[in-house]
């Protein structure tokens, strides 16, 4: 291994060691509780070390926010993407949405920072790094059209609300898991199923649906008192 090669591997191990104490550190203490100073005392570095790696802590956010989207997006697992597009339409959105809790499950400390976290900056402040990540959720959108198209769900449904309410629905499960907040015996991964099979079941019936449509749920923190 030449010395440039050493420095990017040393370098790559210093920038995930900052990023590995940001998000525990995030997810314990709260964003707003967090310093540069801090996360660097986790890593016994000094704070202007960290500052040879990330301009600020809201950089080290976006920069954490950005992983835990692409994990949730999955975008290497291409024989799960084949499976999937094998599926029955409605069966496909079913999936979709499990995976977002899935996630939860396998990543609770992105889920939490980038669902649950009042403080952190706003993800659109970022627009064209998380494209990836509205392109996802249009997918996802996209997969609800297509049921309405194939006439699965009524014509009058709007997509994006349908959307926003499967995942509101999913997240809420996700939240109350991870806050040990569920009944004494209650099992989160049926309830997840439970909330995703009943909403189904109501966009079939043509329930009338009193939202209109909204901005993208991927753009900002779904819990967050602003985006009620």
């Amino acid at each position: 291994m030449g010395i440039k090669e050493r420095q990017e591997r040393d370098r790559e191990a210093v920038r995930r060691a900052i990023l590995d104490a940001a998000r525990d550190l995030f997810v314990t203490e709260g964003y707003q509780n967090v310093s540069i100073r801090k996360i660097a005392e986790r890593i016994e570095y000094s704070p202007a070390a960290i500052y040879g790696y990330f301009a600020s802590k809201d950089d080290i956010f976006f920069a954490l926010a950005e992983e835990g989207f692409r994990l949730l997006g999955d975008p290497g697992d291409a024989p799960r993407r084949a499976q999937l597009e094998q599926l029955p339409l409605v069966e496909r959105v079913r999936a979709n949405f499990l995976r977002m809790y899935e996630f939860s499950r396998e990543q609770p400390q992105y889920f939490a920072l980038i669902f649950l976290d009042r403080s952190v900056p706003r993800i659109s402040r970022e627009y064209e790094r998380f494209a990836f990540a509205r392109e996802m959720k249009a997918h996802i959108v996209e997969g609800i059209q297509g049921c309405i198209d194939a006439g699965e769900f009524p014509a009058s449904l709007d997509p994006v609300v349908a959307t926003r309410a499967l995942m509101v629905g999913i997240l809420g499960v996700a939240a109350l898991r991870l806050s040990e907040r569920l009944a004494p015996g209650e099992n989160a991964d049926h309830l997840a199923s439970d909330v995703i099979n009943l909403t189904l079941a109501g966009l079939k019936s043509g329930v009338a649906l009193q939202s209109r449509t909204a901005a993208c749920a991927l753009d900002q923190p779904v819990i967050n008192a602003q985006a009620s």
